[in-house]
């Protein structure tokens, strides 16, 4: 396989997830906060964690600073410590925490994911052949 088809690929995989995040309908801040069938994450906090776990990611591969400290969604959303955080071990009351109050925050947060994934994009057309060998973390489980 190229790099062209290689690259292609993990672009793939970024645009899906924008793909979704566009489609998905305009929700009430009620709808975004529910935790579905008791289940600890909300929507919000299922899209919160999705462009935290990116942008988090990206930051640490490209020495970029995290787009949640230099956007406007942080301040906006007003979540405090655990905004800051990347969600994995979060208690069901930390998830909680995890709260959308009208349609800007639900802007604020849907544009956060999308310049995500949009710089996720950016990063994967910026590869060469030999950036896709690199072993970035090893699994110890």
């Amino acid at each position: 396989m190229g790099r062209t088809n290689r690259i292609d690929v993990l672009l793939d995989f970024a645009a899906h997830p924008k793909d979704v995040l566009t489609a998905l309908p305009s929700l009430s801040a009620e709808q975004l906060n529910q935790h579905p069938e008791g289940h600890p994450n909300s929507i919000a906090w299922l899209l919160w964690h999705t462009g935290r776990e990116i942008d988090v990611q990206l930051s640490a591969l490209t020495g970029n600073d995290e787009l949640w400290y230099s956007s406007q969604c942080r301040a906006a959303l007003a979540l405090g410590d655990v905004g800051d955080s990347l969600g994995y071990g979060h208690s069901a009351n930390d998830a909680a925490q995890i709260q959308l109050h009208d349609a800007a925050d639900f802007d604020h947060l849907r544009s956060y994911v999308a310049a995500t994934l949009d710089a996720l994009a950016a990063y994967c057309r910026g590869l060469a052949d030999n950036d896709l060998s690199d072993i970035i973390a090893e699994y110890e489980g």
